[in-house]
C-alpha cells in the first residue's frame, strides 16, 4: 500500500510505501481483529494523510496496475476516523477478496426528517460533542451496517435546537392582541434568555458559550473563551460553544450571511433541505464549536440549519408549501383580529402524547372570541406529498391528532389563500 498525492492515479514514482507494518496493523483492525496499538497506528496514518493531502492506494491489483484508492476522512458526528472507498467509472474496484472491498461502517445522517418516526426531546446537557477517545472504523460485518445505508435518525443538534427554540417560545406566535413585537432582535434576545435557563455542561450555563453573532467567530473570540473556561468544565464532558446565526442560504459546508459574507464549517450542513425536499431561506443555523482533532484547537465543527417563517419571526417550518400555509394562518389571524377573535399559533417540535399514541401536528391554533370567551382549538395539517407512504402515515397520526383538536387539511394541489382561509374559517365554524 502506498501514501499517494490527492486527485492523482496513484501510479506515479512519488508513491510513498506504507511500511509492512503499518500495513498489517491497519488491515487487522479494518476486519475487526486489530488491538487498540493497531486502531491507533491506523488513526494516526489517517490523520497524517489528510494534513498531508495524500490518499491511501490499495496493493491488492499490483504494484503496475492503476491502484483502487482509499481516501482518509473524519466522522465528527460519529467522532470516527474511517477510509472511504473512491468508485467511480474511471476509478479501479478492489479484488473481492480485499479486505477493503467493501466500505467501513459509519455513522450516517438521516437527510430527511421523517414524520412518523417518535420525536422527544434531547436528554441530558446541552452538549453533542464528547470526550471519547478517537476511534477507528471497522469493516462491517453484513450489508445492513454498509456506509452507504442511510438511517432513519435525527442528529442531536437539530433536537438541542428544536428545545431552544421550544423554551424561547419562537415556535408559538401569541394573539395580536398581546402586541408582542416581531423581530430579529426580540427572537434573538429569546433565545439568549433560554440558553441562560439551560446547562451545557455540570455547573456551566449554555449562556457562557453562547453567541448570536458571526463576528465572535470570525474574531476567534469564541475560541479565547472556550480555551477560558476548559479549566472549569468537568472532566467528562468536552468543552463546547455554540453559535446561532439567521442565514439566508446554505450550501455544503458554506452557511451565507445576510451582508453576502459566508462562514464555513468543517462538515456537511445537515438541514431538512436536501436533494428532493429542497427548501428556500431563510434559515435558523446553529454550528458547535469545539476540538478538531487534526487542528489542535477549536473550530467550528458542525452545523444544523433549520428553515424558518422569516427574520422577524423565528417559527421553524420543515418545507416551503409550509412556510406558506403559515403566512395563510397569519393573515386570518390577522382578519379574526378585526372580528373580535384571538389565534394563538403553534408549531410543534415535539411529539405531544395522545390517548392512541404520539404525534406532532404542523401546526396548533387555539381560537378564544375576545367577546365570549369560547376556545375553538384546531390541528392544521399541510399535506405536502402524494405517496403511499405519506398517506399510510398521516392514517395513522390523524386519529391520534383529532385528540386535539378539528382537523383541517390544507393541499399542496389547492394551494392559495383563499382555499387555505376558507379551510381555516369553516374549522372554526365561521
Amino acid at each position: 500500500m502506498w501514501l499517494v498525492p490527492r486527485d492523482t492515479n496513484g501510479k506515479g514514482s512519488n508513491r510513498i510505501p506504507l511500511p509492512p507494518d503499518l500495513r498489517a496493523a491497519l488491515i487487522r483492525w479494518y476486519v475487526g481483529k486489530g488491538t487498540v496499538h493497531d486502531e491507533q497506528a491506523g488513526i494516526t496514518l489517517v490523520q497524517q494523510a489528510r494534513i498531508g493531502h495524500k490518499w491511501i492506494a490499495c496493493d491488492c491489483l499490483g504494484a503496475d496496475k492503476a491502484p483502487a484508492i482509499l481516501t482518509p476522512a473524519f466522522l465528527s458526528e460519529a467522532e470516527t476516523y474511517y477510509l472511504r472507498r473512491l468508485t467511480s467509472s474511471k476509478r479501479p474496484e478492489h479484488l473481492p477478496d480485499c479486505p477493503f472491498f467493501r466500505d467501513q461502517v459509519t455513522i450516517r445522517i438521516s437527510e430527511i426528517r421523517s414524520r412518523s418516526t417518535p420525536l422527544e426531546p434531547p436528554s441530558g446537557f446541552f452538549e453533542v460533542l464528547k470526550p471519547a477517545p478517537e476511534k477507528l472504523a471497522q469493516r462491517p460485518e453484513d450489508d445492513s451496517n454498509d456506509d452507504r445505508t442511510r438511517n432513519a435518525s435525527i442528529p442531536r443538534l437539530a433536537r438541542l435546537l428544536w428545545r431552544l427554540m421550544a423554551a424561547a417560545g419562537v415556535n408559538r406566535i401569541a394573539p395580536l392582541a398581546y402586541r408582542e413585537e416581531w423581530s430579529i432582535r426580540h427572537e434573538f434576545a429569546a433565545l439568549t434568555r433560554a440558553a441562560g435557563l439551560i446547562e451545557i455542561a455540570p455547573g456551566i450555563q449554555l449562556e457562557k458559550a453562547f453567541w448570536t453573532h458571526p463576528k465572535p467567530l470570525q474574531a476567534r473570540a469564541v475560541y479565547a473563551t472556550l480555551r477560558a473556561l476548559e479549566d472549569r468544565w468537568p472532566r467528562d464532558h468536552a468543552p463546547q460553544g455554540f453559535v446561532l446565526l439567521y442565514a439566508k442560504g446554505i450550501h455544503g459546508q458554506e452557511i451565507t450571511l445576510p451582508d453576502g459574507d459566508t462562514v464555513t464549517i468543517a462538515n456537511r450542513i445537515q438541514s431538512p433541505s436536501v436533494r428532493g425536499n429542497p427548501i428556500a431561506g431563510p434559515f435558523l443555523v446553529i454550528i458547535v464549536v469545539g476540538k478538531y482533532p487534526e487542528a489542535k484547537g477549536y473550530a467550528p465543527l458542525r452545523a444544523y440549519a433549520q428553515p424558518i417563517l422569516n427574520g422577524r419571526l423565528f417559527a421553524p417550518v420543515d418545507s416551503d408549501f409550509e412556510r406558506d400555509v403559515l403566512r395563510t394562518i397569519l393573515r386570518t389571524q390577522q382578519e379574526l383580529h378585526g372580528r373580535g377573535i384571538d389565534l394563538a399559533i403553534d408549531k410543534p417540535v415535539f411529539d405531544t402524547l395522545t390517548p392512541d399514541g404520539p404525534c406532532r401536528p404542523d401546526f396548533l391554533i387555539e381560537a378564544r372570541s375576545r367577546e365570549t370567551g369560547e376556545i375553538r382549538n384546531l390541528v392544521v395539517e399541510a399535506m405536502g406529498f402524494k405517496t403511499e407512504e405519506y398517506e399510510a402515515s398521516k392514517a395513522i397520526t390523524h386519529p391520534r391528532m383529532a385528540h386535539l383538536g378539528q382537523i383541517v387539511t390544507i393541499d399542496r394541489q389547492n394551494d392559495d389563500a383563499h382555499t387555505g382561509r376558507r379551510a381555516l374559517l369553516q374549522g372554526l365554524g365561521l
